[in-house]
């Protein structure tokens, strides 16, 4: 999973294909798990065990999109198209550390997942450039899903990466060389917070493209807003001034709430008030908005008045760490 620290929301088509979008992100210790047991029985078993889902399909060149764990049926179905040209037999197992709808990315990380154990059982000669937009593809374009680019980069090559989103989906992915000490501090200093509520991005995502369709300027505005303190915020933790993150996040928080209606609400306004109030000087919620994490950074020792006010919201602070691993697959 990802955290989205600046620039979210203009990794979206159109305003990334007309404007250019830039992102800057962080992988985080939670994951998405997909295990391949190749058979030969002319069956296919999907097991997701977070979701308490299991079917079994007959073997097939394509499998029907009916709602029945259809991420997993849209990389089946492209990797036969695309590259084996032939019906396949195994159980697919699933699992994600973060509920959909968190915020974290986790359905374009469970695409990449999956797309890396097909890669590895059946040896594709794939890159991590290949995967990332083969997974964008599939969820985009072939499910039809709304959203933007970066959550499948982010989950493919991980680490803390500046993102560059230009036309004609071509994305560049910049390795951020940060000091220990600044990401220690940054992890020290940011508290990551589940409202315990999830939400469907898709149609808040709508908006925010409906809106650079009718060229609605205040929401354009904010999005070029936003491609700046991408900017800012990659050189605050390069530079290791991390004193103004908390003021890079506020500012962030506040352009992003212009781009689309939904993405505050006055339950979200209510916690992120109370925790201002209590000592963190700036955050955002994580994804498109509406629910699932928001992320607030509390400089000094101030998170353990943060914590101590954020619960008495009934959500739950999730402890976390960075983590420079991206996609990572194995055979036994």
């Amino acid at each position: 999973m990802r955290l989205g620290l600046a620039g979210g929301g203009t990794d979206v088509s159109p305003y990334s294909d007309e404007f250019g979008g830039a992102i800057l992100n962080a992988t985080i210790g939670m994951y998405a798990y997909a295990t391949i047991k190749p058979a030969s029985d002319r069956k296919i078993r999907l097991n997701a065990i977070d979701r308490k889902e299991s079917y079994t399909l007959n073997a097939v060149n394509e499998l029907e999109l009916n709602g029945k764990l259809d991420l997993a049926k849209g990389v089946y179905n492209r990797i036969v198209k695309d590259f084996v040209k032939q019906p396949l037999s195994f159980e697919l197992t699933t699992f994600v550390d973060a509920p959909p709808g968190s915020g974290l990315g986790s359905s374009s990380t469970l695409v990449v997942a999956m797309l890396g154990a097909f890669v590895e059982w059946l040896k594709l000669p794939l890159g991590e450039y290949d995967i990332a937009h083969l997974a964008y593809s599939i969820e985009r374009e072939d499910l039809k899903m709304a959203g933007g680019k970066q959550d499948q980069y982010a989950a493919t090559f991980g680490g803390v990466n500046y993102m560059e989103f230009l036309a004609n989906d071509n994305v560049i992915v910049n390795p951020l060389r940060i000091k220990e000490k600044y990401l220690y501090e940054l992890e020290n200093n940011l508290l990551l917070y589940f409202t315990e509520t999830s939400r469907l991005s898709s149609s808040i995502i709508e908006k925010q493209q409906e809106n650079v369709h009718n060229k609605n300027e205040k929401s354009i505005e904010a999005m070029h807003n936003l491609k700046e303190q991408a900017q800012r915020m990659k050189e605050a933790l390069l530079k290791g001034e991390v004193d103004k993150i908390g003021e890079i996040l506020h500012y962030g928080w506040e352009q992003k709430k212009q781009m689309a209606a939904g993405i505050s609400n006055d339950s979200i306004d209510a916690i992120y008030d109370a925790a201002l109030k209590a000592g963190a000087n700036g955050g955002k919620i994580s994804g498109a908005g509406g629910g699932g994490f928001m992320i607030f950074y509390a400089p000094y020792n101030n998170r353990y008045n943060v914590i101590d006010k954020l619960n008495e919201f009934g959500g739950k602070l999730m402890r976390y760490n960075f983590t420079n691993h991206g996609l990572t697959s194995w055979t036994i």
